[in-house]
């Protein structure tokens, strides 16, 4: 297997390790439903693109229109998103985050931090040092993958 590759595979299982523990350990005292990752994908879409309709969603996300549109309903029902008159086609509709939602999306980002700071704080001050210098790489490979 190239170098690469086996980078790329190591990389990605680590990543997903990483989100994994990290959001188990938030659920355990996390007192409301949990959303699935769609939803949460769809939800930080429409809190970096407020006002985009059902199309725009499922473009970005890669995901059919329909799916987003069943997803679209499970949060409006749980009170986490708004389907607005869109101002440019009175025939669609505009999502948009709920003050619940983002108080929510806060206390989630916020109990994320928590644990991994504190798991970063077990570590010894070599392997917080290699972490920190490699998250400008990190974010140019995101940006490389968003480019494609």
């Amino acid at each position: 297997m190239e170098s690469n590759e086996r980078l790329a595979g190591d990389l990605m299982d680590i990543t997903g390790r990483l989100r994994r523990s990290a959001r188990r350990l938030v659920r355990r005292d996390w007192p409301l439903r949990p959303l699935t990752d769609s939803e949460l994908e769809l939800m930080r879409f429409v809190a970096e693109s407020p006002g985009s309709r059902v199309g725009d969603a499922a473009a970005a996300l890669g995901l059919a229109q329909n799916t987003v549109s069943t997803l679209v309903g499970r949060l409006v029902e749980l009170g986490l998103l708004d389907r607005r008159t869109d101002d440019r086609d009175t025939r669609a509709a505009a999502l948009a985050l709920t003050p619940a939602a983002t108080q929510r999306m806060a206390a989630w980002r916020d109990r994320r931090r928590q644990v991994t700071s504190k798991a970063l704080a077990a570590l010894d001050a070599g392997d917080r040092h290699a972490i920190e210098a490699a998250l400008p790489a990190l974010r140019r490979l995101v940006d490389a993958l968003d480019a494609r």
